[in-house]
């Protein structure tokens, strides 16, 4: 397994990462674990074959929980990102039905999902913390801010974004090193190809490599699963309807060709 470093000052992590979306919330994203000793044994499997890089977030239901369990006796040999952010669940009917503001950047809440995700995982530390999605509510030096005075409490080892603009990035790192960006970069979604990617060419982190199965076989022309957000159906969806820039959390995200 090939390695590399994130960002000028991140860890270094296996080329390959794992992603624990769907163990936490299988009934929203299609997964084939059926119990927690089977997503245990996955993460179990995928260290064994040299991954060091586990994905997670709040928000993925019983993920970080069980990427906790599965690290016991093997924490320091991990490198585990996790993301806050969002107020909802990750369903589409979970956010068209939220109460106020479905993204959360304020310093107070950055501060309380910290603890709480600390809690969850079992951990006196986070090795990698990203902003999920850019709050358009709150300036992003005072997130990123609040983020950084984790870095000096030893709660959080570096810090990124996901999904943000480069003007975010540019402003975010006048206030603290980033070590990770991580945006969805695909052949569906090159977006970050216009500007992105050539001011982090040495710092990014481009995710979801796979565009969440939609070129596989697991996912069909224009097929959108129970749950799933319409921006996410449409990303798996060639029609040139679906070809116009969505903003998501106040940031540019879409696809072209």
């Amino acid at each position: 397994m090939k390695h590399r470093k994130l960002g000028l000052q991140g860890p270094q992590v296996s080329a390959l990462g794992l992603g624990c979306m769907s163990i936490g919330i299988a009934e929203t994203y299609t997964s084939s674990l059926q119990s927690d000793a089977q997503a245990v044994a996955l993460i179990h499997r995928a260290l064994d074959l040299g991954i060091t890089l586990l994905d997670t977030a709040d928000i993925y239901g019983e993920s970080e929980r069980l990427v906790g369990e599965a690290l016991k006796g093997r924490r320091d040999r991990v490198i585990v990102a996790t993301k806050f952010g969002f107020t909802t669940g990750v369903s589409a009917n979970e956010r068209r039905d939220a109460p106020g503001r479905m993204i959360n950047g304020s310093a107070r809440y950055v501060h309380q999902a910290c603890d709480a995700s600390l809690q969850r995982l079992g951990f006196d530390y986070i090795d990698l913390y990203y902003l999920h999605r850019v709050d358009p509510g709150t300036p992003i030096e005072e997130t990123v801010g609040a983020m950084a005075d984790l870095v000096k409490q030893g709660k959080v080892r570096s810090i990124g974004l996901s999904e943000p603009s480069a003007a975010t990035v540019r402003r975010a790192q006048k206030v603290h090193p980033l070590a990770a960006i991580q945006t969805e970069y695909s052949l569906f979604s090159r977006d970050p190809e216009d500007e992105l990617l050539r001011l982090l060419y040495a710092e990014s982190a481009a995710g979801r490599p796979s565009a969440r199965a939609c070129t596989t076989q697991r996912m069909q022309r224009g097929a959108a699963r129970p749950g799933m957000a319409l921006g996410q159906a449409r990303q798996c969806d060639p029609d040139p309807r679906y070809q116009q820039r969505e903003a998501v959390g106040g940031e540019r995200r879409g696809r072209r060709h």
